[in-house]
C-alpha cells in the first residue's frame, strides 16, 4: 500500500517554489533571469492544479486540461520571451532590464 503525501505538504511545496520565482522575478536584472521566474511561477501554479485535481476531484479532468493549457501557454511564453530577448540584446548589446528605458535603439 502506498502512503500518499498530504495535500498541505504540496501546497508548501507549490507556494515555496511560486515565492522563489516571484522573488527572481522581481530581484533579477538579466531578462532571462526575469523569463525564468515567471516560468516558475507558472510551474508552482501547474503543481497547485494538479494537487487540487489528485485530491478533490480526481475523477473530473478539468484540473488536467487547466495544466495542459498552461504548459501550452507556458511554452509559447517562453519562445516569444527569448526572441524578445535576443531582439532587445541585439538593439542595446545588454540583456540588463534596467539599461533598456526606452523602445528606441
Amino acid at each position: 500500500m502506498t502512503q500518499a503525501i498530504p495535500l498541505e505538504a504540496v501546497l508548501v511545496v507549490a507556494a515555496t517554489l511560486f515565492c522563489i520565482g516571484l522573488f527572481g522575478a522581481l530581484a533579477r536584472r538579466s531578462m532571462v533571469g526575469v523569463l525564468i521566474g515567471v516560468e516558475l511561477m507558472l510551474n508552482a501554479v501547474n503543481i497547485n492544479l494538479v494537487a487540487f485535481w489528485r485530491y478533490l476531484e480526481p475523477g473530473f479532468t478539468g484540473g488536467l486540461t487547466f495544466v495542459i493549457f498552461i504548459i501550452t501557454v507556458a511554452a509559447a511564453e517562453a519562445a516569444v520571451g527569448l526572441a524578445l530577448i535576443i531582439a532587445v540584446y541585439r538593439t542595446w548589446l545588454t540583456s540588463n532590464v534596467d539599461n533598456v528605458d526606452s523602445m528606441k535603439g
